[in-house]
C-alpha cells in the first residue's frame, strides 16, 4: 500500500498544483470540516470568526445537497443573530427555508401513489367488512386462530426507518429556521418585518415538537407583536401621507390648490377610502 492509500480521509487537503515560491498554499477543508470548526467556534463564543467558516462550508457545499445547506444556513442566521445583524439573520433563515422545501418538493413526486395505496385499504372500518370477506376468513381461518391474539404489527424496514429519520431532521431545522428569523424580524421592526414575525410564530405555533421554552416564547410574541405591528402600520402610512402631501401641494401650487382642498373619507361599512374636494381649502 503506497503513503497515498495510508493517508486518512479526513485529514485536510493541501492544492497539489505548482505555485510560485512567493504565494501562499492553499489549505481546503471539506464541507463537515468547516462546519465542525465552526460549530466549536460558535459554542466558545467567537461568533464572528464561526460566521466566516460557515460561509467557507456553505461555498462548497453543493447546491444539490438542500437538507446539509440548510443546516449550515440556519447555523449562519444564529450567528448573524448574536451579533445583531438583523437583516443577514432574516436572509440566511429564509433560504434555509426555502433549501428545506426544495428538498420535499423533490423528494415527493412518488409520494402520493404510495400514499393513495395506504389510504386505500386503511381507511376501510374494521367493523364493517364486506361478504365477501367474511366468506374467506370462514374458508381459511380456523376456529382456535379466530380466538387468538392478534398478529403484532411488522417491523419498519430500514427504508422506512430512514425516513422518517429525515422526516425528524427536517421539521427540527425547519423549526430552528423559523425561530431565528422570526426573532430577527421582530428585531428588526417596521411594518412588514413585524407582520412577517407575527407569520412565522403563528406558524410555529402549529407546529409538532417544540420546546417548552419556544412555546412560551411563541406564545409571549403573538400576544406582543399584534399591537407593534399596528403601530409600525400607522407610523408609516402617516409618513408616506405626508410624502404624499408634500408632493402633491408642490403640483397643486401653481394652480391655487392643496392638498388642504382634498380630504380622504373612510367608508366603515368597507374599511375602504374615497376622496372629496372641497373649494374651503386654503393653498399653501
Amino acid at each position: 500500500m503506497s503513503d497515498k492509500d495510508k493517508a486518512p480521509t479526513n485529514t485536510k487537503e493541501v492544492s497539489q498544483k505548482e505555485k510560485p515560491d512567493d504565494e501562499p498554499e492553499v489549505v481546503k477543508f471539506s464541507p463537515e470540516e468547516e462546519a465542525a470548526d465552526a460549530n466549536s467556534l460558535f459554542t466558545s463564543k467567537d461568533y464572528h470568526n464561526a460566521l466566516s467558516r460557515y460561509d467557507d462550508a456553505i461555498a462548497s457545499c453543493p447546491n444539490y445537497l438542500h437538507y446539509e445547506r440548510a443546516v449550515l444556513q440556519s447555523n449562519i442566521a444564529a450567528c448573524h443573530l448574536k451579533i445583531e445583524q438583523w437583516k443577514e439573520a432574516i436572509k440566511a433563515a429564509s433560504d434555509a427555508l426555502d433549501g428545506l422545501a426544495k428538498l420535499e418538493t423533490e423528494s415527493s413526486p412518488n409520494d402520493p401513489k404510495a400514499d393513495t395505496k395506504e389510504d386505500d385499504t386503511s381507511n376501510k372500518p374494521e367493523t364493517k367488512a364486506t361478504e365477501e370477506d367474511d366468506e374467506v376468513e370462514e374458508e381459511i381461518v380456523s376456529s382456535g386462530a379466530a380466538r387468538s391474539a392478534p398478529m403484532p404489527a411488522p417491523e419498519p424496514t430500514p427504508e422506512q426507518v430512514a425516513l422518517e429519520n429525515r422526516k425528524a431532521d427536517i421539521l427540527r431545522i425547519r423549526t430552528k429556521a423559523l425561530l431565528r428569523r422570526a426573532r430577527a424580524r421582530s428585531e428588526a421592526g417596521g411594518w412588514s418585518n413585524l407582520a412577517g414575525a407575527e407569520e412565522d410564530y403563528r406558524t410555529l405555533s402549529q407546529m409538532p415538537g417544540l420546546t417548552p421554552a419556544d412555546q412560551r416564547t411563541v406564545r409571549t410574541q403573538l400576544k406582543a407583536l399584534p399591537p407593534r405591528t399596528k403601530a409600525a402600520q400607522e407610523a408609516e402610512m402617516s409618513e408616506m401621507w405626508g410624502k404624499l402631501r408634500s408632493l402633491g401641494d408642490g403640483i397643486l401650487k401653481p394652480f391655487g390648490l392643496s392638498t388642504n382642498n382634498f380630504q380622504m373619507v373612510k367608508d366603515e361599512k368597507t374599511g375602504g377610502y374615497s376622496m372629496n374636494f372641497t373649494q374651503g381649502g386654503s393653498s399653501s
